[in-house]
């Protein structure tokens, strides 16, 4: 097998472990926590805040409910018990009635705004931790199949890496150095022959390059300085 050929398996390789790893550092990028799962926690968390802030005040209305509703009663009781027969206590009576009405009719009100308020954030509570629940269990399907996947490049990777050792113990030490610096320089230091034209640069080359090439020869493009390889 001529040095040219053997180089340019040797960049196959070496292109193959440089996109998995591209590949594999893209997959460690995603592995971890979630932004969105993340948001979406600390949104059911303030939705539940609000939620028990709601219930404290619905109880808070109830209790005073509670309260008016037995103090009008007694009150109501008083007056028309038939005992009182001073008229300023009774018009007292009446007036304080009038006002806990008002007072227990303003603070049902509140009640069933509250209530309503109460509903809505309890359907909005169950909606979010349900969405929650989905995108978690999508975030974990995720996880796995991601850590999967990165076990399976990086076996890959190291099998790649084994075979590129094999490859390069067969292959004389100057022409892997010319090599690896034309890949720093240029990316790939290869390039094949096609109809006379070296694929790296769209340079024609010369017929006697050409014949050096046929050849088996180790002969680098005079345009862009590859190794060339005809296949």
């Amino acid at each position: 097998m001529n040095i040219a050929k053997q180089l340019y398996q040797l960049q196959d390789i070496d292109l193959e472990i440089e996109s998995d790893e591209q590949t594999l550092n893209l997959i460690i990028g995603q592995l971890g926590e979630s932004g969105a799962v993340t948001q979406a926690q600390n949104n059911l968390d303030s939705e539940r805040q609000q939620l028990e802030e709601l219930a404290r005040q619905q109880h808070s209305i109830e209790w005073e409910i509670e309260d008016i509703t037995g103090k009008l009663k007694k009150v109501e009781e008083e007056l028309y018990s038939g005992r009182i027969r001073n008229p300023k206590e009774l018009t007292d009576l009446q007036h304080e009635s009038e006002s806990l009405k008002a007072s227990l009719a303003r603070l049902e009100e509140q009640a069933l705004e509250i209530m309503e308020k109460v509903e809505l954030a309890t359907k909005s509570v169950a909606a979010s931790d349900s969405g929650l629940k989905r995108m978690k269990a999508e975030w974990q399907h995720q996880q796995r199949k991601l850590t999967t996947d990165m076990e399976k490049l990086r076996n890959t990777i190291a099998s790649l890496g084994d075979k590129r050792q094999r490859l390069v113990k067969n292959i004389e030490p100057q022409a892997v150095e010319i090599y690896q610096e034309l890949r720093k320089q240029r990316g790939t230091a290869v390039a094949r022959v096609q109809q006379g034209t070296c694929l790296g640069c769209r340079i024609t080359l010369p017929v006697s390059d050409l014949q050096r090439v046929r050849g088996g020869s180790m002969v680098r493009c005079s345009s862009c300085g590859r190794i060339l390889f005809l296949a």
